[in-house]
């Protein structure tokens, strides 16, 4: 069994060189999005292989660390940041020659304004396999949907940076001094300009209130993981402290991005 993960934990499985995941209903839709970016050159995916007879996802295993929380300190150095956005990067390029069309995808984490491109929309530190502290693999696209790459990038970043506030990072295992300071770094990484970098700042805070809502809908369904998840985070008081915090800390954010 590999360890990590919220929706699929306990389900994933390695065996040899491949592992084993719960399809759901978009599994080819993004089989093929995964064999299409490796047609590309982007080789910072796991190769899918098929479905089981017993309806499992088999993929090739990507040799490398996963960082789980509390995350490790090499996972929350500037470089590993910086190569997380420098991959994410190298993904949408490969990603934007495929044609989402006629194809099912999850709206659960999806950019709400849409778009062309197929994002992964979930690049955590739990979703990257690094090598020697640098990002080579992005595993888990189960809310893989068209969008910007900008909101993917945002996603990242919010997750990643992190932008959030000292409590609920500091759960998670996070003790990084300067959050304004990396999220510029991820910019800088990225190569966004001037405008994207206004637009990113504006991306981020939706994206914080669309990960609530995520997290909401799961736990009234009754999702015994992110019932536990939202529990260990401090119950939904975790979204308000957020906000909270966003509104004193936006304006340092905008100051360091360069778009104050």
């Amino acid at each position: 069994m590999l360890a990590g993960g919220v929706a699929n934990a306990g389900r994933v499985t390695r065996d040899g060189a491949y592992v084993f995941r719960p399809t759901n209903p978009h599994s080819l839709s993004v089989h093929a999005l995964l064999a299409a970016v490796r047609g590309a050159g982007f080789e910072g995916a796991s190769v899918p292989v098929g479905i089981t007879d017993d309806g499992r996802e088999r993929l090739l295993f990507i040799e490398g660390e996963v960082p789980l929380p509390p995350y490790p300190p090499w996972s929350q150095s500037d470089e590993a940041l910086a190569s997380m956005a420098r991959l994410l990067l190298e993904f949408h390029r490969a990603s934007r020659a495929f044609s989402p069309e006629g194809l099912s995808w999850s709206h659960e984490m999806a950019d709400p304004e849409g778009g062309s491109t197929v994002c992964h929309n979930d690049v955590c530190l739990e979703n990257v396999v690094f090598r020697d502290g640098v990002a080579v693999g992005l595993l888990d696209f189960d809310f893989a949907a068209p969008g910007r790459p900008l909101y993917d990038l945002a996603q990242m970043a919010r997750l990643c940076v992190p932008v959030d506030d000292d409590i609920s990072a500091a759960r998670l295992g996070w003790d990084v001094s300067d959050r304004p300071a990396r999220l510029r770094l991820a910019a800088d990484a990225y190569g966004l300009s001037s405008e994207e970098r206004v637009e990113l700042l504006g991306i981020v805070a939706r994206s914080m209130e669309r990960g609530g809502e995520f997290i909401r809908r799961r736990v009234e369904r009754g999702d015994p993981n992110f019932v536990r998840m939202l529990a260990e985070m401090g119950g939904m008081e975790r979204y308000e402290r957020r906000r909270r915090w966003w509104r004193a800390q936006e304006p340092i954010f905008a100051a360091a991005l360069g778009s104050g």
